[in-house]
């Protein structure tokens, strides 16, 4: 069964839209990487979010094909890289797992 990997990130201030960018498309190359990883996507959340969003500005949603593959997933040398750059441009993050 799919795990929907759901992540919100509080950025640190001065992120510059580079350092986004740079970060997005280095999450989107895992895809291929990494096994059981199918899909990944990230952005800003919608205007009308925003006031709900407890000051979380940037979200991903990575699918996996199951709960097994999210270990894996959290140990891969490619994860950890996108982990590490998280760890410089976040002050906080809030990660959630879904089973459908």
């Amino acid at each position: 069964m799919p795990v929907y990997h759901i992540v919100l990130f509080r950025l640190k201030p001065g992120v510059t839209p580079a350092q986004l960018s740079t970060w997005s498309q280095t999450c989107q190359a895992m895809v291929g990487k990494i096994p059981g990883l199918l899909s990944m996507q990230t952005n800003a959340p919608l205007p009308i979010s925003v006031p709900r969003a407890k000051g979380f500005d940037m979200g991903l949603v990575a699918v996996l094909e199951t709960a097994e593959h999210v270990a894996t997933y959290g140990l891969h040398p490619a994860h950890l890289e996108v982990h590490k750059m998280r760890e410089e441009l976040c002050e906080d993050t809030l990660a959630y797992d879904l089973e459908f």
